[in-house]
């Protein structure tokens, strides 16, 4: 029996998607007059702060979207400023430097419709050594330092929810619990899809506890676990619909493939540096965070909306039968390579 093809996908939102990809490149940078750039007192004693958090996050914004040095930085925000026509002072590199330990991003995110599902991934990112060919060339040096980010992403508008960063040391199990405390109380979640290294009973226990549906598949010598928790209950029915149907069909009948859009998003993370600027733990988790602010405002230009293609094989396997309309075929040689788009 031939291995039956994977299915094609066909963008329906072509020309706005075109136009938000194009957007992402463009150089236009707006700032509102109305911005609080320098922050009303604390009434606290001591030195007030000269700048506000927003300032702050602008600029390393600008850092880590151009991949710019502290004191670069510092020059291309006043060149920026200088052009708006705004007579706004910037900070300096070691006031930047001090304020990314201790500050607060704020990462904006447009929500979704209905439920929220959630798509749980993780993954390593240099943070110190040398580069990849060196280290594949010479045997690298004995200390390579990395951090392990922890995502949740929005099923639906593929926006970041909730981050966590570790050390290398840290597992993916008893990040879970942490991700779903950054969302809040009042709203819905649906499901909450994740790997196999999520499966144990805190992580299920987590999941039912916001009343959500766990989508994890359970482990190859996955034994049932005594039904003490409305999370044990689930697993284990998750345990025997997948012992019943193969673990091939209760993926599908699950939907665990919708977790492939989180490790996606990985990937765009790194797109933004394989490797992290900051030497700082504290200021390495405010350079990611900033990351993900900057990817949410990516996808809230446009993101793609893809149909499955219909298509149907020939009983030789050697003919594909493409629909054009609903009375009207084509038939294309398989060994051409021809996919629908």
């Amino acid at each position: 029996m031939s291995r039956p093809l994977p299915p094609s996908y066909k963008t329906k939102n072509w020309p706005p998607y075109n136009e938000a990809l194009k957007q992402r490149g463009s150089l236009t940078i707006w700032f509102d007059p109305d911005m609080v750039w320098v922050p009303p007192p604390t009434g606290k004693q001591g030195r007030q702060p000269q700048y506000s958090d927003a300032a702050i996050q602008t600029c390393l914004t600008m850092k880590v979207l151009f991949g710019m040095p502290l004191r670069q930085t510092t020059g291309f925000v006043e060149s920026l400023l200088r052009l708006a026509g705004l007579d706004w002072s910037v900070p300096d590199f070691s006031t930047l430097s001090r304020r990314q330990k201790t500050m607060a991003v704020d990462i904006p995110y447009r929500g979704s419709k209905g439920p929220l599902n959630m798509l749980i991934d993780s993954t390593g990112i240099k943070a110190e050594g040398e580069g990849e060919w060196h280290a594949r060339k010479h045997g690298g040096a004995k200390r390579r330092l990395w951090r392990k980010i922890h995502i949740g992403v929005d099923e639906q508008t593929l926006e970041i929810r909730a981050i966590e960063v570790t050390g290398s040391n840290v597992g993916d199990a008893p990040m879970l619990p942490e991700l779903l405390d950054q969302i809040p109380a009042d709203v819905e979640i649906g499901s909450v899809t994740a790997d196999g290294a999520y499966d144990t009973r805190k992580c299920h226990d987590a999941v039912a506890d916001r009343g959500a549906d766990a989508v994890i598949p359970p482990r190859k010598n996955a034994k049932p676990w005594k039904p003490s928790t409305a999370g044990a209950i689930a697993r284990n029915e998750a345990l025997r619909a997948s012992k019943y149907l193969g673990r091939a069909i209760w993926r599908k009948w699950s939907g665990y493939h919708r977790r492939s859009r989180a490790e996606t998003k990985m990937h765009c993370v790194k797109r933004l540096g394989q490797s992290l600027m900051a030497r700082d733990f504290d200021r390495q988790v405010a350079e990611l965070q900033v990351r993900a602010a900057v990817l949410n405002g990516y996808t809230a230009l446009g993101i793609p909306v893809t149909e499955p293609m219909e298509w149907r094989c020939c009983a030789n396997q050697l003919m594909t039968v493409l629909p054009l309309s609903p009375d009207t075929f084509i038939l294309r040689p398989r060994s051409s390579g021809y996919r629908v788009p």
